[in-house]
């Protein structure tokens, strides 16, 4: 385990690498999905405000999740390669002080609740001890990437409230497009890990799919994009949105056909992560224009 003698990072430093702001797409891939609700709810005319408070919500709610999951895997993190850096694992920080940062992004977090109104704000409450009890779902239960899906459907749930005051069936379908959308992410993001996390005696979709995980993995990207038509067809969504689900379903059917490969390259992996927040910037811009026009 590398000492802060060895890897000098002043306090801010490692408080920004606590908070993953050295890793802007981890963020991002949260926001995506809250600003696919909001730009839907809205047709495509949400409050400015509101998309604002979105935002920053997603961006401190990320962050708060972090914290989370580092001071749960404080003794876990330092025994994954990817992961022994974390300020938390290489002691950089201490369990005080990470308590003491998740506690101010949970005070962010209620302020930016108080804009919205009484459906989503308590959407919003109810989101808070799966944020802060999932890193604990590797533990104990074999598809942990699941229980994330189900975090980051409050990204669509909360959003959606905000705009609508209520929760039709379009949001449900866009939820659970999400869920899949996630599922199949994170699996990926999982399996650079797979030795590591059996060594260690902790759960992961990559492992609990074995040498099906591609196979698992594009039926979730599948299903996303099925679900996502069905979304579209509710909604009367215009042609930029069908251009959009067309490159889905172009960079998820190669992504598919890449993890299929016999022992894909370790940097497969990152690549896909990204591409997936690229693409949801793309069905964004598809879901704003088909909602306009």
């Amino acid at each position: 385990m590398a000492s802060p003698s060895v890897r000098p990072f002043s306090t801010l430093e490692a408080i920004v690498r606590l908070l993953r702001w050295d890793k802007p797409t981890g963020r991002l891939i949260l926001m995506i999905p809250a600003l696919w609700s909001v730009f839907l709810a809205a047709r495509g005319q949400p409050p400015w405000p509101l998309v604002g408070v979105i935002i920053l919500g997603s961006l401190v709610t990320s962050a708060a999740g972090c914290v989370a999951n580092d001071l749960w895997d404080r003794n876990i993190d330092p025994q994954v390669k990817r992961t022994r850096q974390r300020p938390l694992a290489a002691r950089d920080l201490s369990v005080g002080v990470g308590l003491a940062v998740l506690g101010v992004a949970l005070v962010c977090a209620y302020g930016l609740s108080l804009y919205l109104n009484a459906l989503s704000f308590w959407l919003c409450v109810l989101a808070v001890p799966v944020i802060l009890l999932y890193p604990l779902a590797k533990r104990v239960f074999p598809v942990p990437q699941l229980v994330l899906s189900v975090t980051w459907g409050f990204a669509v749930l909360i959003p959606w409230a905000a705009v609508r005051n209520s929760l039709e069936l379009p949001v449900w379908v866009l939820w659970l497009a999400v869920l899949l959308w996630t599922l199949g992410f994170d699996t990926v993001y999982a399996m650079p890990d797979r030795e590591d996390d059996r060594r260690i005696g902790i759960h992961s979709a990559a492992l609990f799919f074995g040498d099906y995980t591609p196979q698992a993995v594009g039926f979730c990207f599948l299903g996303t994009w099925l679900l996502l038509i069905w979304l579209g067809l509710l909604l009367m969504l215009a042609w930029p949105y069908w251009i959009g689900l067309a490159i889905a379903l172009l960079v998820w059917s190669r992504q598919s056909y890449w993890l299929s490969r016999y022992k894909p390259p370790l940097t497969l992996y990152g690549q896909i992560f990204r591409q997936n927040v690229q693409l949801g910037f793309i069905l964004l811009l598809g879901m704003i224009f088909g909602s306009l026009l």
